[in-house]
């Protein structure tokens, strides 16, 4: 079977290298990010691997289709970026690996929160200039700080865990609520009961018309002043104006984001010699309290090892017509 690779980086060439020779599946790789304009590339492969920042949409798979495309593995959890109504009236399967790592993600989001809080980043680049004082340095301790979770499926359920390291005062939003984090000690409450009363806040909740925007002017005007505030979900769950507005006003404290709604004209590329022309994350940028990754959240070396091989496990199952609980359909 062959299947066009498409945002391919070199880790990902890696990991997908180690599993291919043990199979009848035949990658192409490239560079490119699928969309509208790179469709041709997929012509005479019978599936495309993708990954959260390809665009999916309609009219780029009814091309996909008509090059006889007939499966789309994403390397990722999130679907947001396929069209699945489409895929389905075009015949088209779409499969996703749906927990190649919750513990790296959940690490990632406390590795912000220590980063921002504790400022190491500026410690490291200020004993580098050979400056080591320790004046605005100052952080706080998180024992008996209120933890606001999100979101609490396999990676929200992980970062509860880490964090009973911390704290025992855990609040945590969920629509449907995970018996495991509950037995865990873990309180759930509503929304606006959360906003008010954590001290810091992680994102763990998946992008839907639902959740876009779930911390836009009105929620964070609800927020404890000065709470910190963690995203390592979509980038689409903050509107970014808003909480540019709130950093101004000084209501948000902190902000931590691993994920960005304009990430795929910035992310995952070398953009060093370029002049940014996004206003907004050049705005987040220049704050002293915004600490910015480019979605490294899942960039584990036991990750990798996974989205590789539940990848290929998919494009097997695909192959031999067997249902699995990896295969996305419409609501």
């Amino acid at each position: 079977m062959k299947i066009a690779f498409f945002s391919t980086k070199s880790y990902d060439k890696e990991f997908f290298e180690t599993y291919q020779d043990q199979q009848e599946i035949h990658f192409k790789y490239f560079s490119a990010s699928l969309s509208i304009d790179t469709v041709a590339l997929a012509r005479g492969y019978d599936g495309v691997c993708v990954f959260v920042n390809d665009k999916l949409e309609e009219e780029t798979l009814q091309q996909l289709a008509a090059v006889g495309v007939k499966l789309i593995v994403l390397r990722c959890a999130g679907f947001n970026n396929v069209n699945i109504e489409a895929a389905e009236k075009l015949n088209m399967k779409v499969y996703r690996v749906p927990a190649y790592s919750p513990q790296a993600v959940a690490e990632h989001a406390l590795a912000l929160i220590l980063t921002l809080n504790r400022k190491t980043h500026k410690a490291y680049n200020r004993v580098r200039d050979g400056n080591f004082s320790l004046e605005r340095l100052q952080g706080f301790n998180l024992q008996h700080k209120t933890i606001g979770v999100i979101g609490t499926g396999k990676i929200g359920a992980s970062f509860c865990k880490i964090m009973q390291g911390f704290t025992d005062s855990i609040l945590a939003y969920d629509k449907y609520e995970n018996e495991t984090v509950k037995a865990m000690g873990v309180k759930y409450v509503d929304l606006e009961y959360l906003l008010e009363n954590s001290d810091i806040i992680s994102l763990h909740c998946p992008l839907t018309p639902e959740t876009k925007y779930l911390i836009d002017a009105t929620s964070l005007q609800n927020l404890k002043n000065g709470c910190m505030l963690i995203n390592t979900s979509r980038g689409a769950l903050i509107h970014t104006g808003d909480a540019i507005e709130a950093l101004k006003e000084g209501k948000l404290g902190y902000l931590g984001i691993d994920v960005y709604e304009q990430e795929e004209h910035l992310f995952f590329r070398d953009l060093s010699e370029n002049i940014i022309q996004d206003d907004q994350i050049a705005r987040l940028i220049s704050f002293p309290n915004v600490l910015i990754t480019s979605h490294q959240g899942f960039l584990t070396k036991e990750a990798l090892q996974e989205i590789a091989k539940v990848t290929f496990q998919n494009i097997l199952d695909f192959q031999a017509g067997k249902e699995t609980e990896n295969r996305v359909v419409s609501n």
